[in-house]
């Protein structure tokens, strides 16, 4: 299975990873519009939520119309604006501030219909996590506020330090095993800074018969379905990947630690 894309930036859209192609459970795809140019599309079987990395938006879509979304530059100049697309929905795009948008487009298979609704910048919840050496600043976009309001998909951010870990201690969430972990695919998509940087995605499982790693760079993805994934921001660097999780039984995510490091780090 591939599981490093590159997606090279241009106008119009780019469908990354496929949702029930590549992963069962989740897609990724970026948008990108010049000045004043618009995008449609229909969400089919999938439930979507657009993440505005830069840029603003007008969205219109299942007879709503969201106007002027998005307050920041670039993903390290602010929190997120998100839409939440329900399936079988058509929508439209505007680029709205006379320059370029950016934006992610999440997906993931859906048999919910839920009400489309906007999360603003002031609804997006910061976390600082880990200790130094793995700090980090999550932001959840839509995590225990979709309760309700969507059917599988789980969207937040992380954000790096640099010459630090993130989503470390080492994770897995591949087995549905209650109270234990969860089964849920990943998606990240990277974002450095300055463009000249990079960081390490690293991927393994219990036995090693996975044993990956990849040089990140700017508009990297990396799909996860299995395993193991910490990822480290290069010195000198800011580290951004956006993150979406979807799988078969619910949107809680219970993640099982690789206790072998966990235990070697309290020696």
């Amino acid at each position: 299975m591939q599981y490093f894309y590159h997606y090279e930036e241009k106008d119009g859209y780019i469908d990354v990873i496929k949702a029930k192609d590549v992963m069962k459970y989740v897609g990724a795809g970026v948008l990108k519009l010049d000045a004043n140019k618009s995008y449609c599309a229909k969400s089919e079987g999938n439930e979507v939520v657009l993440v505005i990395l830069s840029g603003k938006a007008h969205v219109k879509v299942y007879g709503n119309y969201f106007e002027n979304l998005g307050e920041r530059d670039d993903v390290f100049s602010g929190k997120a604006t998100a839409v939440y697309i329900p399936k079988d929905s058509s929508y439209e795009v505007t680029e709205a501030r006379g320059s370029q948008v950016e934006i992610a487009v999440l997906s993931s298979p859906a048999e919910k219909k839920f009400a489309p609704f906007v999360v603003t910048p002031g609804e997006v919840v910061a976390n600082l996590r880990g200790m130094p050496g793995y700090r980090r600043e999550v932001h959840d976009i839509i995590v225990e506020n979709g309760e309700g309001r969507v059917d599988k998909i789980v969207v937040g951010e992380t954000f790096s330090y640099p010459g630090e870990w993130s989503s470390y201690p080492s994770h897995k969430h591949d087995k549905f095993d209650p109270p234990n972990e969860t089964e849920m695919e990943e998606i990240y998509l990277f974002k450095v800074k300055p463009k000249e940087g990079f960081g390490v995605q690293v991927m393994y499982n219990d036995d090693f018969s996975m044993r990956n790693a990849y040089i990140i760079k700017n508009n990297d993805m990396v799909a996860i379905p299995q395993g193991y994934h910490p990822v480290a921001a290069a010195p000198g660097f800011k580290l951004y990947y956006l993150w979406v999780m979807a799988g078969p039984s619910g949107r809680k995510l219970t993640p099982k630690d690789d206790l072998k490091i966990v235990n070697s780090m309290l020696r």
